[in-house]
């Protein structure tokens, strides 16, 4: 048997998120399961690093697949792209040691959020970023970012358990970084993990901060009440994007 990890990107517009549904065949892990299976000639299961959204893109998903035999290259390069659909690629494929699993050995990921804050979509980012057209302060923004940054219970910064399975609601984030120019702004999160909604909330808290709609120092407070009600809005998947999976 060999193990291979793929590094995987695609534009989460048109998909009902990452993981296989019983109800709909646009589902990324089940494409891409489909894609392989009949490209190998056997059925094959794929593991993502994790279940983005409805919507959600990304440009370093990563996800293991088990192979009975060696596959070289070009087989996932080549031959598994031409079947894809053009809004799905994998941009990387290597061999790994067995027992290697996309999500459970991770250690780190980062996502990035994009804001469109002109007064008009702009025609060529819409699909890829959120149309917030308001005049941020972006310091108010890193403010709040300090609060939320370093290891806390962030149960106040989801909407539900982790549907991984996992109970804890204990996550670290090591940085959050607010950048902007012109219209423009970037929000880059790295951390262990993040839970069902979490960059999302994050970011709508911060975009609340950035307009006065709350002070910096709520945000601590919704993370001590570990209530989801003293957190922000749930910011739209379309600015989202899985940029790094680290192991």
């Amino acid at each position: 048997m060999r193990t291979y990890k793929l590094t995987i990107a695609y534009d989460g517009t048109r998909y009902q998120g990452w993981q296989r549904q019983a109800n709909t065949d646009q589902t990324i892990q089940g494409i891409l399961e489909s894609v392989l299976s009949e490209a190998a000639g056997i059925p094959l299961e794929v593991d993502g690093s994790g279940r983005t959204d409805a919507g959600v893109h990304a440009w370093g998903q990563t996800a293991s697949v088990v192979l009975p035999s060696p596959a070289g290259e070009e087989f996932f390069l080549d031959t598994v792209n031409e079947r894809l659909p053009e809004d799905i690629r994998i941009r990387e494929a290597c061999l790994v040691k067995n027992g290697f699993h996309a999500r459970k050995s991770a250690v780190g990921k980062k996502y990035e959020y994009r804001i469109d804050t002109g007064e008009k979509a702009d025609v060529f980012e819409r699909r890829y970023s959120f149309h917030y057209p308001c005049c941020l302060d972006l310091e108010a923004m890193r403010r709040t970012a300090g609060y939320l940054t370093g290891t806390h219970e962030f149960a106040g910064y989801t909407d539900k358990k982790d549907k991984s399975g996992e109970k804890s609601t204990k996550r670290t984030i090591y940085d959050i970084i607010v950048s902007g120019q012109g219209s423009r702004v970037l929000i880059t999160y790295d951390g262990t993990g993040f839970l069902y909604h979490m960059v999302r909330i994050l970011t709508g808290t911060l975009l609340e901060a950035g307009t006065g709609v709350r002070s910096p120092e709520s945000a601590a407070d919704a993370l001590h009440r570990k209530d989801r009600q003293k957190a922000g809005f749930l910011a739209p998947a379309q600015g989202l994007c899985l940029k790094e999976v680290r192991y």
